[in-house]
């Protein structure tokens, strides 16, 4: 099975599909200070899937300034 590669930046929905979550749970986890806040380029709002993946292996615990762990 062939696996495209992941994006630099996704949007709400594939953010929250990375994370097996409905938009709800994502929103909520990114209220709270969980997950990190999208960045905003131009009118766009994009999670930079880099920073999700540092997110769930648990080495983005420093740096992270936004985000209350």
């Amino acid at each position: 099975m062939k696996r495209e590669p992941l994006p630099i930046l996704v949007g709400e929905r594939q953010a929250a599909r990375l994370f097996d979550q409905r938009l709800a749970q994502l929103r909520a986890l990114v209220e709270g200070g969980a997950l990190p806040r999208p960045k905003t380029i131009g009118e766009f709002e994009r999670w930079d899937t880099m920073e999700l993946c540092r997110v769930a292996s648990g080495d983005a615990i420093d740096g992270m300034g936004d985000v209350q762990w």
